[in-house]
């Protein structure tokens, strides 16, 4: 572990995307208003998820070396038999020119309510809402126009009120409920770091705590996640006033997530390791991070080439990140990155090009990760990798096989029914994977 604050720089290589986790319930409250009261409500959530999820296997005590970059993939067999649909998303540009010459608005963040009736989609200066139905496919069903903002990664509050989508240097707002309703100003207003501070920013994915108080956002450009004071923007209006202050990150952040506990925070990190081409996890402590962020980081380690995804295990034990450059897979044991950061990495699997979003599903017995092939490298193909977790954990072969997927698959998240939802970026399309058709691996 190297000590917080610590710059070690990296030539970073290109602009990704962020993971998009979602919690939550839609509500019909025709005023926006503040989260309430947030942390218990939260906790009993979480951890009503940790008593249905099945106990997980156990963290192995092996200690592993952080991979380097990385030009040879896993060769899995094509899992023919599992059931998948897409749905075009067509999105909103705000170019008109491009529009008019038939360039489609490209999809990138994903969500989805808890109840599994509605998904959103964020393409150009727009976020998509699909209704969820007895058909696989999501049906597209409005579009909310957000120009000027491009929204990238989303997320949605744990009480289902609120949809952030990141953006610039912070996240558009959306009422979730007039979202699904279709119902006037659902943009609720911009969470907005000023540039004084963070520069150009460069938004890619936004996480928010447990209570829905607060809200964080990684800025690619400016070398750190910024941190938004959510609950006064709601009541009191959006302002320079939210903005809390910034978390000092390594080269290029791009994931962010926060544990099911609501105690820390992790953020991945494309540059800034110990190698020329080595990426970085960081762990900062959340509650910190609400209130004095330049101070909240208290570890950061060595997480492969090119790092850009995170997630965690309904448990929290278990932090899973895609290194793109490595083409791997990794998990790392959540106490040891506080604890013993040279003993932190546990597992890596070798999976397919240029790995990028990943989501946990079934259970969490298995990780779907979108091998993204976004450079086009000869030979390779985009698609979506089945990892069993055991196996993983136990060192075994761990990639079931592979599912097939759009061009570019990019961000992922699953329902509470366990349909994987896929952005499939290069084809501009949305696609749903029926997990319960995936053979035991």
């Amino acid at each position: 572990m190297r000590p917080a604050g610590t710059r070690a720089r990296a030539a970073a290589t290109c602009c990704v995307a962020a993971l998009i986790v979602c919690a939550g319930c839609t509500s019909s409250s025709a005023r926006p208003s503040a989260p309430g009261s947030g942390a218990g409500t939260a906790a009993a959530r979480s951890a009503a998820t940790v008593a249905a999820s099945p106990a997980p296997p156990p963290l192995p005590s092996r200690a592993l070396r952080s991979p380097g970059c990385a030009t040879t993939t896993s060769k899995s067999p094509a899992l023919t038999s599992v059931r998948t649909a897409m749905v075009g998303i067509k999105g909103v540009l705000v170019d008109t020119r491009a529009a008019m010459a038939g360039i489609k608005a490209m999809p990138f963040g994903v969500a989805v309510t808890p109840d599994g009736h509605w998904a959103f989609v964020a393409a150009g200066a727009s976020i998509e809402v699909l209704h969820v139905g007895a058909a696989l496919a999501p049906v597209p069903v409005r579009n909310i126009p957000v120009a000027p903002a491009n929204p990238l990664g989303e997320t949605i509050t744990s009480d289902g009120r609120y949809l952030l989508a990141a953006d610039g240097t912070g996240a558009v707002v959306i009422s979730v409920a007039r979202a699904e309703q279709g119902t006037a100003n659902a943009v609720l207003g911009t969470l907005q770091a000023p540039a004084s501070a963070v520069g150009a920013g460069g938004a890619i994915e936004v996480a928010v705590s447990p209570d829905g108080g607060y809200a964080f956002v990684t800025l690619e450009d400016a070398d750190r996640a910024v941190v938004f004071n959510l609950a006064k923007a709601l009541a009191h209006g959006f302002g320079p006033a939210d903005y809390v202050g910034s978390i000092p990150l390594e080269l290029a952040p791009v994931g962010i997530t926060v544990s099911p506990d609501g105690r820390w925070l992790y953020a991945t990190s494309e540059g800034g390791g110990q190698g020329a081409d080595t990426g970085t996890l960081t762990v900062a402590d959340l509650a910190r991070a609400e209130t004095d962020p330049a101070t909240s980081v208290v570890a950061t380690v060595d997480a492969g080439c090119e790092p850009v995804r995170v997630i965690t295990s309904a448990d929290g034990t278990q932090v899973w990140v895609t290194a793109r450059a490595s083409d791997d897979l990794l998990c790392f044991a959540a106490a040891r990155l506080t604890s013993d950061p040279a003993r932190a990495l546990v597992a890596i699997v070798r999976v397919g090009e240029a790995p990028v979003g990943l989501a946990a599903a079934r259970g969490g017995s298995l990780i779907v990760v979108a091998d993204s092939n976004r450079f086009d490298v000869t030979g390779q193909s985009a698609n979506l990798d089945v990892v069993n977790v055991a196996a993983a954990l136990a060192g075994r072969p761990a990639v079931i096989g592979h599912i097939r997927s759009g061009l570019f698959p990019r961000d992922m998240t699953a329902d509470p029914d366990g349909t994987v939802l896929v952005s499939n970026y290069g084809s501009g399309e949305l696609e749903a994977v029926d997990v319960a058709s995936i053979p035991a691996g």
